[in-house]
């Protein structure tokens, strides 16, 4: 791949896979190109070659600004004026900050209570309406749906297929870089539209031959939210990982599709195993993510154990979002390393010494 001075977003870069007019306007913030991660660390333990593809370095945090550039330049493109969106947050934050750039009003409806500070904060910021709706993400989707069929206001969220166009460049730049399909994808799924749209992508790769082989998809719903595993609607979902909190996914029928022809599949992880994944994550591979992006990585931990991945082969985990959009879900996470001392250099020592044991320099 590109080094980043030279990378000019997502639309630039693979136009020619995308339905927009070429001689059109195009909003970009220089989304895309973030690269893959590896982690020795999981690689030896689980003898495969593991991958994070962090989408957290994405401009506003989240891998939504892959299709939020693509939705809004078509919603520019096509006479709008201004987009709305239901959201758990990085949909919001997204279409804030793209609409902010595109000079196009944002309306943005999120469950009451149910959204992490730092993804409303983006959206206060970058000029959106923001408007609390008494329910569920669900809940605010159906509004958003029925609104948009009465007054001209351009429909963001996943369901719009120009936002799965675009989030399908994250599956180019992973051949890009490996300069091959890997062998898994490791993806938490919320509404669905990631999974389709990675899905989509490499499918794409593989028709015009850029890859001989396609990935089987592994999508991972967290235990209080997982209707497609469950196979029903949840009419409450309740889960940590409030990214992926969602009861009815828009996406439902094609997630099962890209599990399906993947050879894939579909399935959860407890709250208490994507936290654990959450701190591995942190502690030991120094990536931030939110909570939702730890399911890929609790998913691969469930897999592995149940001897499900070939030894050796590469699997490359989608990490969503940073984890500055959730900062309350990370100091309930770390608090036991917050230590207070009084402010003399006696306290200072006897903690390193008596607490840490660290060794003092000889001189000393």
């Amino acid at each position: 791949m590109k080094k980043r001075n030279d990378w000019k977003g997502v639309i630039n870069e693979y136009i020619d896979f995308l339905p927009l007019d070429k001689k059109g306007s195009f909003i970009t913030l220089l989304e895309g190109n973030t690269h893959l991660i590896f982690s020795e660390k999981l690689s030896k333990k689980f003898n495969l070659n593991v991958y994070y593809k962090f989408e957290g370095l994405n401009p506003t945090g989240s891998f939504k600004d892959r299709g939020m550039c693509v939705v809004i330049s078509k919603m520019i493109q096509d006479g709008y004026n201004a987009v709305i969106c239901a959201s758990t947050g990085n949909t919001a934050a997204s279409c804030a900050a793209y609409s902010a750039k595109g000079n196009l009003k944002s309306f943005v409806l999120i469950p009451e209570g149910k959204i992490a500070l730092g993804k409303l904060s983006q959206s206060i910021i970058h000029g959106a309406k923001v408007i609390e709706v008494k329910g569920n993400f669900d809940d605010a989707l159906k509004i958003v749906k029925e609104v948009t069929t009465l007054f001209k206001i351009g429909l963001v969220n996943s369901i719009n297929p120009f936002r799965i166009e675009g989030q399908k460049t994250g599956a180019f730049e992973i051949v890009d870089e490996l300069n091959e399909s890997p062998d898994y994808i490791f993806i938490p799924v919320g509404n669905g539209g990631n999974i389709t749209s990675y899905w989509k992508g490499f499918k794409e790769y593989f028709n015009i031959k850029r890859i001989d082989k396609l990935p089987k998809m592994y999508g991972w719903q967290a235990e209080g939210a997982a209707p497609i595993v469950l196979g029903k609607v949840v009419e409450n979902p309740e889960t940590f990982a409030t990214a992926i909190r969602i009861g009815n996914p828009a996406r439902w029928k094609d997630v099962l599709n890209a599990v399906q022809e993947s050879n894939g599949k579909i399935d959860m992880v407890s709250d208490e195993k994507i936290r654990e994944a959450y701190e591995i994550l942190a502690f030991e591979e120094g990536i931030f993510c939110e909570p939702s992006s730890a399911a890929s990585l609790a998913g691969l931990i469930k897999a592995n154990e149940r001897g499900e991945i070939k030894k050796g082969s590469t699997v490359v985990l989608i990490l969503t979002g940073h984890g500055l959009k959730d900062p309350d879900s990370a100091t309930k996470s770390s608090n036991k390393n917050l230590i207070k001392i009084d402010k003399n250099l006696k306290s200072a020592i006897e903690y390193f010494e008596e607490v840490e044991k660290v060794e003092r320099k000889n001189s000393y």
